[in-house]
């Protein structure tokens, strides 16, 4: 029994209160945290970064009759443009084939390397902490590296093609999936591990058959969520010459031929919503209906959240209860669905491969381009730029990344509160709330800031605004399956003594999801700041302008000038993140 659940017995054994007031008993008989100075030093951080967010937002200086005046642009450009056209089907079909295919085998291959990785970084299975802090710290500098970047650099290397954006993917989404993977495995159960090892088991056994079965579902679900977000991205790096629907999207716009580019837009958005419909129903199938055990996301950004029901001790399998049974694990149905799905998925990536038509001899010639290529990259100057204007343009970034950031939370709290099962009013209205969310998510922030461009004209509006509408599906997403997965004693407590659903869902569901909310904040400015220099690329402002021309110029070494900026202020803002997890757990 929690000390919320006490307080409320004790409330309504008295009998003399009123059910609101009742409710305020709770609140007010809950135990009082001490606040340390780290706390408070934490607080008041906290506090300054959403002050800066909104001054922010004041220094962009967002007008909405302004847009609305300028909504004649958009008109005149839609003249312009006259009508969507699209490739002849053949070609259509061949394009979104290659696109699904280069998406998928760059995914598979950071999933992939990321295993042992995770296994590095996880604390339960690291050999020791200078190989748990080397595997971090590969998590973190590849995801700061943008993977149009990573592209710029393997199209130097390698033939022109899907290879390229293959690698770029791969690379960029070990940092995002190597997190989450390791803080999976730092979750399970080790009862079936420790079997596994009294009975003699080795290492590879251990891993196989007591840490793999209990992480596989949410590693799946991990895989297909960031295949979603690849999808998505992969429009940027059509840009820098990877083969696939950006690829040719780029050609329509640059050749101004905006009736196609528009049309390929549509089809990329389609097929975003499809891919992301079709992971959560393989997402739903394989993690089920669990209400009380943390999802694939929290374990990204708040490892700890539901530690308690995943050590509960009905969580452990029937395959586990002795170590003969998790050596030698039985076919239940489960498992012979599990592998019927694999081998599916096996033939899909097989298929994926094929598509994407690589050169494979690639690998064995571009060693003899890597050191004229290193050397078009370093040492890292800023060329021509005076350093003080590139400094003034990386803030810029962080400027227009902490804007969007903040005009993102209230709506995405609104919407992720709807979208959640224990705080919606409705089982229509949670629906339609994920709906919302679904639709949002599915927009590339790069097509939208295209859109926005043409009504505000270049600038760093139209990357806040790009930024703000595509992070409400993500952190509104978040937040739901947060606020699903809250203990809901304290909530059912409130509601015993007659509490109302909003004091119930302030009382109980938020002061429960606050630290996962904080945790998903921290992750949606981490996610801006990269997404905002790539929106640069499109005239959405920040360092982004620079680093295009750097690589339309092959200006390679002011590249690297601007990716160590990017690298060290993700830094920043990670290191962050991890105190700010660690003082409010």
């Amino acid at each position: 029994m929690t000390a919320l659940d006490a307080s409320t017995s004790s409330a309504t054994q008295g009998g003399g209160a009123s059910p609101r007031g009742g409710a305020r008993t709770v609140a007010e008989r809950a135990p009082k945290r001490p606040i340390s100075p780290e706390r408070i030093a934490a607080s008041l951080t906290l506090t300054a970064l959403v002050v800066l967010g909104i001054l922010a937002v004041r220094e962009v200086d967002i007008s909405i009759p302004a847009m609305v005046q300028s909504w004649g642009n958009a008109e005149n450009f839609m003249a312009r443009v006259g009508g969507l056209s699209f490739p002849e089907p053949a070609d259509l079909a061949w394009l979104i084939a290659l696109t699904v295919g280069l998406v998928l085998v760059g995914t598979l291959l950071a999933a992939v390397l990321s295993v042992p990785i995770a296994y590095l970084a996880a604390s339960n299975t690291t050999p020791g902490n200078g190989w748990r802090a080397a595997a971090r710290f590969i998590g973190v500098l590849t995801r700061a590296l943008p993977d149009v970047v990573l592209a710029m650099a393997f199209v130097l290397m390698f033939s022109l093609g899907t290879l390229p954006g293959i690698l770029a993917i791969g690379i960029h989404s070990i940092g995002m999936i190597s997190k989450m993977f390791a803080d999976a495995i730092e979750q399970i159960d080790e009862g079936p591990r420790l079997a596994i090892r009294a009975a003699g088991g080795s290492k590879m056994q251990e891993f196989s058959a007591g840490i793999l079965p209990q992480v596989l579902p949410s590693w799946v679900a991990t895989v297909l969520h960031r295949n979603d977000i690849n999808l998505r991205g992969s429009v940027v790096l059509g840009y820098v010459g990877v083969a696939g629907l950006g690829l040719e999207m780029s050609y329509a716009f640059k050749s101004l031929n905006y009736g196609k580019g528009l049309g390929i837009a549509l089809v990329i958005f389609i097929l975003c919503i499809v891919m992301e419909i079709v992971s959560s129903l393989v997402r739903g199938a394989m993690l089920g209906e669990q209400r009380h055990t943390r999802s694939w996301m929290d374990r990204m950004v708040h490892p700890r959240l539901g530690a308690q029901a995943a050590s509960a001790p009905d969580a452990r399998p029937a395959w586990a209860v002795s170590p003969q049974t998790a050596v030698h694990r039985p076919w239940t149905a489960q498992r012979v669905r599990h592998t019927i799905a694999g081998v599916v998925a096996v033939l899909v990536v097989i298929g994926s491969v094929v598509v994407s038509q690589i050169n494979w001899m690639d690998f064995f010639t571009f060693w003899a381009k890597l050191p004229e290529v290193a050397a078009r990259f370093w040492p890292p100057s800023f060329g021509s730029y005076d350093a003080s204007a590139m400094f003034e343009a990386m803030r810029d970034t962080v400027a227009i990344a902490l804007a969007a950031t903040v005009l993102t939370l209230l709506p995405s709290l609104l919407l992720g509160s709807l979208a959640a099962r224990n705080v919606a009013p409705s089982p229509g209205a949670r629906g339609t709330a994920r709906l919302l969310l679904v639709g949002i998510r599915g927009i590339p922030e790069l097509i939208l800031a295209i859109v926005l461009v043409v009504i505000t004209g270049l600038g760093a509006q139209a990357g806040v605004i790009a930024l703000a509408i595509g992070g409400i599906g993500l952190l509104g997403k978040l937040i739901a399956d947060s606020f699903e997965e809250v203990d809901r004693g304290p909530e059912r407590a409130l509601r015993a003594v007659g509490a109302t659903r909003l004091q119930t869902y302030t009382s109980a569901t938020v002061p429960q999801g606050m630290q996962a909310l904080i945790g998903h904040s921290f992750y949606m400015l981490d996610t801006n700041i990269r997404a905002a220099t790539i929106l640069g690329i499109v005239g959405g402002g920040g360092v982004g302008y620079y680093l295009l021309n750097a690589s339309q110029g092959s200006r390679y070494e002011t590249v690297t000038a601007i990716v160590l900026m990017i690298l060290a202020t993700v830094l920043v803002v990670e290191g962050l993140a991890m105190w700010m997890r660690k003082v409010f757990r």
